[in-house]
């Protein structure tokens, strides 16, 4: 028997008439909901976990990301940045008539999330900012620039996770080859010709930032959030969001709690314990 799906696959148009798609899973309990905003070359499949285990608890709508997943790829690689992606979730937000939501943001869709709280106050109810803040480490940004835009394919699943265990195995070092298949099935996609994809546009590279460091105006816009409900999750061995960046951004939120999550880099799939745990104490502290 064929498991009955529990989320909506919708799409939305951006201001320059991308189709932009998303999974909404609903719920009528009247709680503030959550959105989910995926890293830099991933997808709505990072949360997919969150919906079966909220179980209709609180709505969970998980973003695709112009150029990832099923949303349309842009036409100018310039709009690939995290301005744009605050004015496309607004521009869903105002469609579905969605004041405020709960934001759930791994690395890029973390920043995205202080920009949204910084651009449009009122709209964030609370914030899940994981494994990112407003300083990078450089060695993360040299991992990371040294795959994105790469566009490998592979004939088979077990291959496609192979070749993430031995390029990213510090991240998960306690994955088996089961969980690195199962991590690439998120990462990847088959296309139509059976050939395994990355699911994302390759011109998403052209305007990534590859130098790190502290950056003063994202430490300004961090104070959107000083008020706000906010989990920072850092994974314990991390390359781009380091221990003492996470507890310096304690000292700027009054309502902030860190957590850190073990045997993990970057970033924390969500899926562990821990995070799960930290998740669920933060929704108590948003509603």
């Amino acid at each position: 028997m064929t498991k009955a799906k529990i989320y909506q696959d919708n799409y939305w148009q951006s201001e320059d008439d991308l189709k932009l798609h998303y999974r909404d899973y609903p719920s009528d309990s009247g709680k503030t909901p959550i959105i989910c905003v995926p890293g830099l070359t991933r997808n709505v499949r990072d949360f997919e976990h969150l919906g079966p285990w909220m179980n209709g608890e609180r709505r969970i709508i998980m973003v695709n990301l112009r150029g990832r997943g099923e949303s349309e790829y842009a036409n100018d690689s310039a709009t690939y940045n995290p301005k744009i992606y605050v004015a496309d979730i607004v521009k869903l937000m105002n469609e579905i008539d969605l004041p405020k939501a709960v934001f759930f943001g791994t690395s890029l869709g973390g920043i995205v999330t202080m920009l949204m709280a910084a651009m449009h106050p009122g709209r964030v109810a609370g914030a899940l900012l994981n494994d990112i803040g407003p300083e990078i480490d450089q060695r993360g940004l040299d991992r990371i620039g040294e795959y994105v835009g790469q566009g490998r394919s592979f004939d088979t699943w077990a291959h496609a996770a192979r070749d993430l265990a031995e390029t990213g195995g510090e991240i998960f070092p306690d994955y088996s080859l089961k969980d690195w298949i199962a991590f690439a099935k998120k990462v990847y996609r088959m296309n139509s010709s059976g050939r395994i994809k990355l699911d994302y546009d390759m011109k998403i590279s052209e305007p990534f930032e590859s130098k790190g460091g502290g950056n003063e105006a994202m430490w300004r816009i961090l104070e959107a959030l000083k008020n706000l409900p906010t989990l920072i999750l850092r994974g314990e061995l991390s390359d781009l969001f380091s221990d003492a960046t996470a507890r310096k951004m304690m000292n700027n939120l009054e309502r902030g709690e860190l957590v850190t999550v073990a045997r993990v880099g970057h970033a924390p799939s969500l899926e562990e314990p821990t995070s799960l745990d930290a998740i669920a104490a933060l929704l108590q502290r948003v509603d």
